[in-house]
């Protein structure tokens, strides 16, 4: 079966969102039924990527020079670990937390482009993913495809579990960096002939123009695989970097969180203090309401009384019409 063939739909798969790709799974496969049984199945068996992964691919497909940088630095990062150079390890390390933050927020608008909001659950799961794209080459390949399934986790010192990792993982591209030229031990240069060495280097000498390189290369060697010792106390250095930054922005949190406190603490006092006034204002209300309950039926009974008065009032006026007619 064609893997560029199947790597062709798969990229437009994984480019399309959640909630489409199962549907768009089954279009492209009844699609390639057609032509292909075999990668009619091929495509029917394409996994649906985790939410977080689908987060990563859609900044691969529409941010690609954001990864692109970071695998640069990751790149960089590896040189100063074969180096042994531990304070550019602590300053790369820094500039990757940068990266990486701003790498996040891109990542967070892109997804919302998209309708979704990005949790901080997810937002971690992101920052893991790209953090082991610096720290491992094959990571890097997996998440600047597109293809990503899950999220990846690498630590510089081992490399990133890449089992399942990946949709059609066979058309990867490679990005092996070439090989470093290390000149032959001493020992091995003593003792060998100068006639055969002579005629060694006739036979694998590059072409004239690479040669000011290769004798830079050679004038400064540096070992291609440090011992294991050496990477570790590196990553160490880097650790320490690592944990001085979070403890500097632990007790950034802490002194915010001894502020809010205080803050709480006053409004607690202040919410004490209104509930007191709100609980007198009601009790005032109360007995003004029942103050007018009293002035209405007292008003009312004056109303009653002065109603009953102007009626005696009218017969009275009537009875003196009548005697007074009768005396007439």
């Amino acid at each position: 079966m064609d893997q560029q063939a199947l790597a062709h739909i798969a990229n437009g798969l994984y480019a399309a969102s959640l909630e489409e790709f199962i549907a768009a799974r089954t279009a492209a496969a009844k699609e390639a039924a057609g032509q292909d049984r075999e990668l009619a199945a091929a495509v029917k068996g394409l996994p649906k990527p985790s939410v977080a992964a689908w987060a990563v691919n859609m900044l691969a497909l529409h941010q690609p020079d954001v990864l692109g940088g970071l695998a640069d630095l990751g790149s960089r990062m590896r040189d100063a670990q074969a180096a042994l150079d531990a304070a550019a390890l602590r300053e790369l390390g820094r500039e990757r937390r940068t990266q990486l933050s701003a790498a996040v927020d891109t990542a967070r608008s892109v997804v919302e482009e998209r309708g979704r909001t990005m949790s901080e659950a997810m937002a971690a799961d992101v920052e893991e993913t790209l953090k082991a794209l610096t720290a491992d080459e094959g990571a890097a390949a997996a998440v600047r495809s597109g293809r990503l399934l899950k999220t990846l986790s690498a630590d510089g010192v081992s490399a990133a579990d890449l089992e399942g990792a990946v949709a059609v993982p066979g058309a990867l591209p490679t990005h092996t960096a070439p090989p470093r030229l290390v000149p032959p031990p001493a020992k091995a240069r003593a003792s060998a002939p100068d006639k055969k060495q002579g005629t060694t280097t006739e036979r694998t000498s590059p072409p004239a123009a690479t040669k000011p390189r290769l004798e830079a290369v050679r004038q400064t060697p540096r070992p291609a695989s440090p011992p294991a010792l050496e990477r570790a106390r590196a990553a160490l250095a880097e650790a320490q970097e690592a944990e001085a930054e979070a403890a500097r922005t632990a007790q950034e949190l802490q002194d915010k969180a001894d502020e809010t406190r205080t803050e709480v603490a006053e409004l607690l006092q202040e919410t004490v203090d209104l509930r007191a006034r709100l609980k007198a204002a009601e009790q005032q209300l109360d007995r003004s309401r029942k103050s007018l309950a009293a002035v209405e039926a007292e008003a009312k009974q004056s109303v009653r009384a002065a109603e009953k008065a102007r009626r005696t009032a009218v017969l009275a006026e009537e009875r003196v019409l009548r005697l007074r007619d009768r005396e007439t």
